[in-house]
């Protein structure tokens, strides 16, 4: 899996962005059917954290393995995966930090089919996507966007990598300063009342896992 993954305009269907799914299955199946998803034709983006703190976390977790899901990886995703597969003398330490943010799920399944789910899911999950919608870019990461979206390609290090799946800067600051070199951004990971825009960048983490809201919303409505 490359770092950033890119997409061409959907010609036969619709895209629409989600939330953090945290584990809430169902709910994504009610989202989707709400807005009457053809999986034949439609297409689902992701900003991560498809597991933790909801008990269908692991069908979540193969939620990238079907045609019409494209997401990025989160950090509860990445928090999973360095608690299994660690080095020694650090599983310890980092099981701890995933089970005290809503990893406890792992211990009602059967942990080698975890691990072989998570390996393989991760390998269709970068760290940023762009798609084409109606003639404008919209970028996907998890948390945070750099400040322009056209030197992305500087954030592949381990810096990088913290601020698109962790940092929260921007929205702590109130921050309406668009990104550069993209039309639009698409993030999660900061939990906001109802979908939030700072400048060009839009929060569309409703908290499902607490409140039940999972937000699904049309492409073309971030960009018109």
């Amino acid at each position: 899996m490359s770092f950033l993954e890119q997409h061409d305009a959907n010609t036969q269907g619709r895209d629409f962005f989600v939330g953090d799914i945290h584990g809430q299955y169902d709910l994504l199946m009610k989202a989707m059917a709400s807005v009457a998803f053809d999986r034949d034709r439609d297409r689902l983006f992701s900003v991560g954290d498809l597991i933790d703190r909801g008990a269908q976390s692991l069908d979540c977790l193969s939620l990238p393995f079907e045609p019409w899901f494209f997401g990025v990886r989160g950090n509860h995703e990445m928090l999973a995966y360095d608690a299994l597969f660690s080095t020694a003398g650090e599983e310890w330490r980092k099981r701890e930090l995933w089970m005290v943010n809503g990893g406890s799920w792992v211990q009602r399944e059967d942990l080698n089919e975890v691990k072989m789910v998570l390996k393989e899911a991760m390998r269709h999950l970068p760290y940023a996507r762009e798609v084409s919608v109606a003639g404008k870019r919209i970028g996907i990461v998890h948390a945070e966007p750099p400040d322009d979206w056209s030197r992305l390609e500087l954030e592949d290090n381990d810096a990088g990598h913290e601020r698109l799946v962790w940092r929260r800067s921007r929205i702590k600051a109130g921050d309406t300063t668009p990104v550069d070199g993209i039309d639009a951004v698409v993030v999660g990971h900061s939990i906001v009342s109802a979908l939030t825009t700072l400048g060009n960048v839009h929060y569309i983490d409703t908290g499902a896992f607490m409140t039940g809201r999972l937000t699904v919303i049309e492409a073309r409505e971030v960009v018109t």
